[in-house]
């Protein structure tokens, strides 16, 4: 899959303008600084698309991106300890209201730093995703902090953290684009599988 040209299309803050896309839509979730504006700018082929922050829980609103193929939703970081009681109750109100649309979204791609266990803030999402019997895939990122053999060993542990398969599990680095053709696959493969339904 070539992705050739990628846009920017708006910010959504509240439910009413949340987009119902003509194409398939993917949805990027995780943890406060678990790379999802790296992994998007890596997806993209451009750095400075998805704003990346060294303070983690910027996202705050649900920003959407015509990949051409597909539209991509990058979703409010959730588990961020600093962020007020009152934030952090909006961004979960967020998310819950953009996945009860769930005939609009094609796949989710739940993001994992590949260095640490699944939290108990993942294995909620997960269990939410479960529930809702939405298709996803765990995209454990920032492979580059470890050697090829520590990686394989932590996609073993991350599975098993949550439950999955390895092959539920893409391994990939935002910095080195490591990963980045088995995404691309994904993807593809996400793609199909929508089209044929």
């Amino acid at each position: 899959m070539v992705i050739k040209e990628v846009k920017f299309i708006t910010s959504a803050a509240r439910a009413e303008q949340f987009l119902s896309p003509q194409k398939p839509m993917i949805a990027v979730c995780g943890k406060s600084n678990a790379g999802k504006s790296t992994l998007i700018n890596l997806l993209a082929g451009r750095k400075g698309l998805a704003k990346t922050s060294a303070a983690p829980g910027r996202t705050r609103l649900v920003n959407y991106f015509d990949f051409g193929d597909f539209i991509l939703a990058d979703l409010p970081g959730y588990g961020y300890a600093a962020v007020s009681k009152e934030e952090k109750i909006k961004w979960a109100k967020t998310l819950d209201l953009f996945f009860a649309r769930k005939e609009d979204i094609a796949h989710v791609f739940v993001l994992s730093d590949i260095r640490r266990d699944p939290s108990e803030d993942d294995l909620q999402m997960i269990n939410f995703l479960n529930y809702h019997i939405l298709p996803f895939t765990v995209v454990a990122t920032k492979t580059d902090k470890l050697s090829r053999m520590k990686i394989k060993e932590r996609v073993r542990k991350v599975a098993q953290g949550y439950g999955l398969g390895e092959g539920n599990i893409v391994a990939v680095s935002g910095l080195t684009g490591d990963g980045k053709d088995a995404l691309l696959k994904k993807i593809e493969n996400i793609l199909e599988a929508d089209g044929a339904e």
